[in-house]
């Protein structure tokens, strides 16, 4: 099977289960292949986390980009929602999703990379359903992790209302430390990125925030050099 083909079998396959997990229909333990023995203890899982009105196949170039770097497939996982929803619901839904991913992995911790609104879901996950005993490193490219006033553009839906500078759920998640326990963050940021507003809305307290002279929001996902410095993170 070509590489094209193998990762549109896997996207398929990965956006169908997440959403049979939320709702409660089955648990990917008893779906998902184990990996090969020694896989896990080789290379943390890592899961993607995508933004608002994507999908799993954002994550392609960097799924290609870290198995050339040996991490085998099995340990790569995407985490479809609905990003109209609440960002909380979705949160929990990512709870689950890497419950699941520990448990077929044999893992004790994933890394998760999330871009724009995946953020949001992955801090309130870290933070509000306690999360961070189970994840070694964060990973946000262009992360709306402080809001972004682009938002209003779409405030008919929750999670749009959840983004808009100043909500809520922003004030809520990003309250005390925003970088707990021994888990390691970092951001990526940019005066170009054109869709979080403001471009500094990425960056958290107690991470090490990477500025990046000009990169598109869309760019972060397929940038050679941007993938290079997340991969070198994970091994840190």
């Amino acid at each position: 099977m070509s590489r094209i083909s193998h990762a549109s079998a896997r996207r398929r396959i990965r956006a169908a289960l997440a959403g049979f997990a939320a709702a409660g229909a089955i648990t990917l333990a008893g779906a998902l292949t184990a990996p090969p023995a020694g896989a896990a203890a080789t290379h943390t899982p890592v899961v993607f986390v995508h933004g608002y009105s994507r999908s799993v196949s954002d994550w392609d170039t960097a799924e290609a980009s870290l198995e050339a770097a040996g991490y085998p497939a099995s340990a790569l996982f995407s985490y479809q929602y609905d990003s109209t929803q609440s960002n909380k619901t979705s949160a929990q839904g990512l709870a689950a999703y890497v419950k699941q991913v520990l448990a077929t992995t044999g893992a004790t911790q994933v890394d998760i990379v999330n871009h724009s609104m995946g953020g949001m879901i992955t801090s309130w996950y870290m933070k509000q359903l306690g999360g961070q005993p189970y994840v070694k490193h964060v990973a946000s490219l262009a992360g709306t992790n402080h809001g972004s006033y682009n938002a209003a553009s779409c405030l008919t839906y929750a999670s749009c209302q959840e983004m808009y500078p100043g909500s809520s759920f922003l004030t809520t998640v990003n309250s005390g430390d925003e970088t707990p326990g021994t888990t390691k963050y970092a951001t990526w940021y940019s005066p170009c990125d054109g869709m979080v507003n403001p471009y500094t809305s990425t960056k958290l307290n107690g991470a090490a925030n990477n500025y990046v002279a000009c990169e598109t929001h869309m760019g972060y996902l397929t940038d050679p050099n941007i993938l290079t410095a997340v991969k070198q993170f994970l091994t840190t």
